[in-house]
């Protein structure tokens, strides 16, 4: 029996690190083709998995429990407007000029009417947001995924996406910022935000953990290649 994704299903809140992995249903197994690497895998998911429980995610709780929702709002708005700078780049690598279009007025409607990006008004005039990396870029190009690969602190990815960290850094604002506490500072406000945007939706996780958050991210990233078109018979 096959299933189909179509565009008309919304695509998941912004990434990396982990957003997507816990929306997305984890209906189909990854075959042992997917992660030969499990048992290099596992050890570094479980170091990962108790740094998030006893440091990232209280910081996250008590992030989300001292702050404000306008403020909360306006901080993750802000960080969403940065990686629209990384949507936009990797909207022209793939050849996809209407999003290019579309991600480019969301960047400039944001930072002026939005002020620098505190207010998403773009989305309320319908510029829907890409959601797009490297990793994705080097898919539609062909390049194989490669094994399931979980990285330190980072979390799930393949080889293809790790590669394609690299270049994603080239548009990411922080290795352009000269002053080291203020870099630090914002990077770190960026993970505490993205990991409070999760606090929810891991409560979607169900069985072993590490099955289903990988299951669920290498679906969500054939989904993103494949722009929602995704089929697949079991």
């Amino acid at each position: 029996m096959g299933f189909r994704f179509s565009n008309s299903v919304g695509q998941p809140a912004r990434m990396l690190l982990l957003t997507s992995l816990t929306l997305l249903s984890a209906a189909t197994l990854a075959s042992e083709e997917d992660d030969p690497w499990e048992s290099f895998n596992r050890p570094i998911f479980t170091f990962n998995d108790t740094l998030d429980t006893y440091a990232l995610k209280p910081l996250a709780q008590g992030y989300q429990a001292v702050t404000p929702d306008p403020v909360e709002d306006s901080v993750h708005n802000f960080f969403g407007n940065l990686g629209d700078v990384k949507n936009l780049a990797n909207d022209l690598l793939q050849g996809k000029l209407h999003e290019a279009g579309v991600d480019t007025a969301r960047v400039l409607f944001n930072t002026t009417f939005g002020v620098l990006g505190l207010f998403d008004v773009a989305s309320k005039m319908d510029l829907k947001r890409s959601n797009e990396d490297f990793g994705v870029t080097m898919g539609v190009w062909g390049v194989n995924t490669g094994p399931y690969l979980v990285l330190p602190l980072l979390g799930p990815s393949t080889v293809r996406d790790a590669v394609g960290k690299i270049p994603d850094t080239f548009v990411e604002p922080y290795r352009y910022v000269s002053d080291v506490p203020v870099r630090n500072s914002a990077r770190g406000l960026d993970v505490v935000d993205t990991r409070a945007n999760l606090l929810k939706a891991e409560e979607l996780i169900t069985g072993d953990k590490y099955v289903f958050i990988r299951n669920a991210y290498l679906q969500n990233r054939e989904f993103n290649v494949q722009d929602g078109e995704v089929e697949d018979d079991f």
